[in-house]
């Protein structure tokens, strides 16, 4: 888990980015396509906004009992018939309020036992599931809009390490890598890292491999999409995004079936 400042620093540019674009978003953009199916940018920016809103206040008590969730219907509700310069008001107060319960925190309280969507943990897993939930969303917003983004720094750094966490699970149970077979992920920036998986008994992540079956080269930015089901793996592929070397079935088994979350 992150230090304390390390998550606000992280939470802070999440706010900030979305705070821009809210800032420089035409009526048209507003009601653009998102790459979440259900939602246009509107859409994507009251759904982060309202989760701050559940958030603001809040603390959790144990690992059992999830934030106050109504209070998401309750800010969608009051903010639906707003005009977008109302709208982007509205977002920065939120902000604003969870930026104070942010100074407010201590290190102890990351410790906290807490509800996540991955099951139960600790406050500050929590923060770092809400920092990579912002970041896919805010490219959900600029992929399409054609806005360039600056994919370094801690926040992307926490996104990925997201996925990096559900690598067994992601070899092992959606490309279905076989026994004794390995992979290697090579990252070529704009965070530059290599992820090993080794199927023995189950995937798991290994410092080393020296002979992998198939290695996977993409940049960070399209192996998060690609994880988090936002891009089509067939474009990423088509344009080049996406290559492998070695054993090339399980490496275009493996570029097309990143995905284990949406």
């Amino acid at each position: 888990m992150r230090s304390l400042g390390e998550i606000r620093t992280a939470l802070e540019r999440c706010y900030h980015a979305t705070e821009s674009l809210c800032a420089d978003l035409t009526d048209a953009d507003w009601r653009f396509q998102s790459l979440c199916p259900d939602w246009n940018v509107r859409g994507v920016v009251s759904h982060v906004t309202s989760i701050e809103a559940v958030l603001a206040g809040w603390l959790p008590d144990d690992a059992a009992t999830p934030p106050p969730f109504g209070r998401a219907a309750e800010f969608e509700l009051e903010t639906a018939g707003m005009d977008n310069a109302a709208f982007a008001e509205r977002v920065r107060a939120t902000y604003d309020h969870r930026r104070r319960d942010l100074a407010s925190l201590t290190e102890a309280d990351l410790e906290r036992p807490s509800w996540t969507p991955t099951g139960p943990g600790t406050y500050g897993n929590f923060l770092e599931i809400r920092v990579f939930d912002f970041w896919v969303h805010d490219r959900d917003i600029t992929t399409p809009l054609g806005i360039r983004t600056d994919d370094t720094g801690v926040a992307a750094e926490i996104a990925l390490g997201e996925v990096q966490g559900s690598l067994g699970y992601i070899v092992g149970k959606k490309v279905g890598l076989p026994e004794g077979k390995s992979i290697a992920f090579r990252l070529t920036g704009p965070l530059v890292r290599d992820f090993n998986v080794l199927v023995d008994g189950r995937a798991k992540q290994v410092d080393r491999l020296d002979h992998p079956d198939v290695e996977i080269i993409t940049d960070s930015t399209t192996f998060v999409q690609l994880a988090c089901g936002r891009i089509d793996p067939q474009g990423a592929i088509d344009s080049g995004a996406i290559t492998w070397n070695g054993d090339a079935e399980l490496g275009e088994r493996a570029a097309r079936n990143l995905r284990f979350t949406m």
